[in-house]
């Protein structure tokens, strides 16, 4: 399968890369700065972005904005709104799962410095989910994620946690199972650890 992985040096989106391409598929790297092993891509530019969806059978988008967290809205709803051809793999936000009567974000003991990411985040999700014509999937991580252990094994909910914690590792797994085998087209879910202690390397 040839796929694309815009964001592929951040810690979840290099993760996906090395996950597929253990796999077998054909993988195109992009990354703003142009890393080596990449091409270089900004998300903004929603042309080169919908070119690159309509090149690839899955395009993964797995980028995190924090230096300009309006900008990201504005692009994915630019894309959203060039209506490319091809599927979308979205990563988003724990912050934007249902913890109760409201989301995990709204909280009062969500920490305030993650706010703004998570605000984005859920944003995003819900032009998504607002957007007509599209075959998009939103994957989200536990409240906790990381690099750690690759256990193989994980969880999976629909609109609340999982659990508390993913290992990167295990989320590429989770995300290269939906990419294989999609079972959440236009819709978000959302990844835990099966063994959260063995996945944190504890």
């Amino acid at each position: 399968m040839k796929i694309a992985v815009i964001g592929a040096a951040g810690m979840v989106g290099a993760e996906i890369v090395k996950e597929a391409e253990a796999r077998g598929h054909q993988v195109d790297s992009y990354t703003r700065s142009a890393r080596p092993g990449s091409q270089g891509l900004d998300f903004t530019d929603t042309v080169a972005v919908a070119q690159v969806v309509a090149d690839h059978e899955v395009t993964v988008i797995s980028v995190a904005s924090r230096d300009n967290y309006q900008a990201a809205i504005d692009a994915h709803q630019a894309l959203i709104a060039a209506a490319p051809t091809g599927r979308l793999l979205i990563v988003g936000g724990a912050g934007a799962l249902q913890a109760g009567e409201g989301l995990l974000l709204e909280s009062p003991d969500f920490p305030e410095e993650y706010l703004p990411e998570a605000k984005t985040f859920a944003q995003v999700l819900a032009d998504y989910r607002a957007s007509e014509g599209l075959d998009w999937t939103v994957i989200a991580p536990s409240p906790g994620i990381a690099p750690g252990v690759l256990t193989g094994d994980y969880k999976l909910e629909k609109d609340t946690p999982a659990g508390m914690f993913v290992s990167t590792q295990d989320f590429a797994v989770a995300a290269l199972d939906e990419i294989e085998q999609p079972a959440h087209r236009k819709q978000r879910f959302t990844v835990a650890s099966a063994d959260e202690a063995a996945a944190a390397g504890k």
